[in-house]
């Protein structure tokens, strides 16, 4: 099992056809220009969408895709839209959306952050007005290969109950911590659900139960089904109590330092998730620590992780990370999996 992340939750890869990695992005690009989207931009959200489905996190690549697309048709995303500063003080800064593509206000804006933190030792950017970050570990690992250190998180709408309701007011509220490490970096990617929404449906697709309860159902009972989790929204917090308080205070951080809307406020828009509070972070770790110190501190806590006494002799612990960069080597090689269906959705598109 992956250290200090969820299990693999994928598709069962072997029946699924594989697709080249230039021709996935060829596909994303195609769709985004077609809609209106500039050629810079589309190039950009269509590798960074390429480069999560590569690393084996469908449901947040190539199985979200015809979502954006339904989100472009609804005017959520305005793919003319570029996210411009609006204050700044030292190494803070704040930044509008403007609705455009989330991933890619995303990357530019943990570019910025990147930058500031090369100036200043420490660069932070509050985003507001976004949209779906799709994945957020994306901007992890880009701050990693910068040499920083990188933490991010973002709201969402209300998808979750807060510890001891029913009703969903919190959202699950991802949460990214990267090291930057040579060999690999170390990357912490999680909502604070035990389950993600995008992997509980992977799972149901599957026709597969989850590996540990992850949320409750109508009779109010903990499950392991996520097709009965999905009917009541009740998804179980991380940590129980400490999950939900940490999904409050992230969400109250990101939108006081934005500027922009609370997890409240993203719900009094509708149903459909938009015009959402960010927050990224950059410390310039390798100037800070030393590129000498750096490598021998990580060296010694993954050395000793990777010396754990296992409780499956064929199942390795892993850093957080370390299993994408195994489905990033397979899946160059071999092909990226898409099912049928979604393949044949995103050629109509």
């Amino acid at each position: 099992m992956l250290a200090g992340a969820a299990p693999n939750l994928s598709f069962k890869e072997q029946d699924m056809p594989r697709i080249p990695f230039e021709e996935l992005k060829a596909q994303f690009k195609r769709v985004l220009i077609k809609k209106g989207c500039d050629e810079a931009a589309a190039d950009l959200s269509a590798q960074l969408m390429t480069e999560t489905s590569c690393d084996g996190v469908y449901s947040h690549g190539v199985n979200r895709f015809p979502r954006v697309v339904e989100y472009i048709d609804k005017g959520y995303i305005d793919l003319k839209a570029k996210p411009t500063k609006t204050e700044g003080m030292g190494a803070f800064e704040r930044w509008d959306g403007n609705l455009g593509l989330g991933n890619v206000n995303a990357k530019l804006s943990m570019d910025r952050a990147v930058e500031l933190a090369k100036e200043f030792g420490i660069g932070c950017v509050a985003l507001a007005n976004t949209n779906h970050w799709l994945r957020g570990g994306s901007y992890g690992w880009q701050a990693a290969e910068a040499g920083c250190v990188g933490i991010c998180w973002t709201n969402t709408q209300p998808n979750m109950p807060a510890w001891g309701a029913r009703d969903r007011r919190i959202g699950n509220n991802p949460f990214v911590m990267a090291v930057p490490r040579k060999e690999g970096h170390v990357v912490v990617d999680i909502a604070m659900a035990q389950f993600s929404y995008g992997q509980m449906e992977n799972t149901a697709m599957r026709g597969d139960m989850l590996p540990v309860p992850g949320g409750y159902d109508e009779q109010g009972q903990l499950s392991c089904d996520p097709k009965e989790i999905a009917k009541t929204w009740r998804v179980l917090p991380i940590g129980y109590w400490k999950g939900s308080s940490m999904s409050i205070v992230m969400d109250m951080i990101a939108a006081v330092l934005s500027g922009g809307r609370s997890t409240v406020g993203v719900g009094k828009l509708g149903s459909d998730e938009y015009g959402l509070s960010q927050i990224f972070i950059a410390m310039d770790a390798t100037r800070i620590a030393g590129e000498d110190y750096l490598a021998s501190a990580i060296a010694e806590v993954v050395d000793n992780l990777h010396g754990s006494d296992r409780v499956d002799a064929n199942q390795p612990v892993l850093y957080p990370g370390e299993r994408s960069l195994g489905h990033r080597q397979e899946n160059l090689a071999k092909g990226i999996p898409v099912s049928d269906e979604v393949w044949a959705k995103i050629k109509s598109l």
